[in-house]
């Protein structure tokens, strides 16, 4: 019998397809400033409705990466595709779908926070009446309504950046880029940000996450890339990452910082990895068995070294990224070239 043919789907059209499927789809994205690689074939993506988290340290490449996506910087190389648009071919229309609030809240202190977004509504072609009714809605949401006729410089640091998300969703825009949104606030703050966060994607709103903030990602990312030195070094939920850490992590509280260091030298035969000595805290990875604890009291106390508390917990992000880069996460080592872009 004659076998009927199909026509096989190219390679190209393929990717495109799946682009088109996601919220957010980068492939191969380069992008350097002068001698300096900010980011070096980063892939990224996000369906729809989820919140991905960008994870690394200041200068690894996440401002870089959101200022490409956002419509801001033009790639070396790479496709980028946010919302099913192309972010360099079709720049303009793209930047009515996404909505971007960065570290630092971009509103103007000396209108009120209606007025701001009002502003907002106007630059985004909306009439007048139009613009004022979508400012009342965000007022409200943001639970700024009382504020709306003050000044902004006379609000708090949490309200500055509910305002500048206010701002940022006044188009409502399907995709929405947050630039380490909580940089800087107080606890109490930061939850709120947090829980405005969680309700968006409730909604249905794709968010791109950048975040040093180890917990912050933990909470609200369904998916996390982590980036170091301009490179996806790797990719998954937060328990899957956290899996990578094979294991628990014995954590031991002395009675002196400065036995630290003959602390981790008593411990190290006990894990495939050095321990980690942090003032008085040496933290280390053990395999899951019992016994664990007594025989790292027993090893502590032979050499010497008084303890005042010790336990086993589950990995952290904060033990994955430390894993898998060698250092912490928080760091204050800014990238100028990210400044300057």
């Amino acid at each position: 019998m004659p076998t009927r043919l199909e026509d096989p789907m190219t390679e190209t059209q393929t990717q495109t397809q799946a682009s088109a499927e996601l919220a957010i789809s980068v492939r191969g994205l380069r992008k350097s400033f002068g001698d300096v690689r900010a980011l070096d074939g980063v892939d990224l993506e996000a369906p729809p409705g989820t919140v991905l988290g960008l994870l690394g340290p200041n200068g690894a490449g996440k401002t870089t990466a959101v200022r490409v996506m956002a419509t801001l910087l033009k790639p070396d190389a790479g496709d980028v595709r946010v919302a099913g648009i192309d972010a360099v071919g079709d720049a303009a229309a793209l930047r009515e779908h996404i909505g971007l609030a960065g570290q630092y809240a971009a509103i103007d202190e000396n209108l009120t926070g209606m007025e701001n977004l009002v502003m907002v509504g106007r630059l985004y072609g909306m009439r007048r009446a139009q613009a004022t009714v979508r400012a009342r809605e965000l007022l409200e949401r943001f639970d700024l309504t009382d504020a709306a006729g003050r000044p902004a410089k006379t609000y708090s640091g949490g309200m500055r950046r509910r305002l500048d998300l206010g701002a940022a969703l006044v188009a409502k825009p399907p995709v929405l880029f947050l630039d380490e949104p909580t940089t800087g606030l107080d606890p109490r703050s930061r939850v709120e940000v947090w829980t405005t966060i969680e309700e968006l994607v409730a909604e249905g709103t794709t968010v791109l996450l950048t975040t040093q903030y180890l917990d912050e990602a933990d909470r609200l990312a369904d998916s996390i890339a982590v980036i170091d030195q301009g490179r996806v070094i790797a990719t998954g939920t937060p328990d899957e990452l956290k899996d990578r850490v094979r294991g628990e992590r014995l954590e031991v509280r002395l009675s002196s910082h400065d036995e630290a260091p003959v602390a981790a030298r008593a411990l190290a035969p006990m894990s495939d990895e050095p321990p980690q000595a942090d003032g008085d805290t040496v933290t280390l990875g053990v395999q899951r068995r019992n016994g664990v604890i007594v025989e790292a009291v027993r090893r502590l106390d032979e050499a010497g070294v008084g303890v005042d508390d010790i336990a086993l917990r589950r990995p952290t992000l904060d033990d994955v990224f430390l894993v898998l880069t060698g250092h912490v996460a928080e760091t204050a080592d800014d990238d100028e070239q990210e400044e300057a872009a």
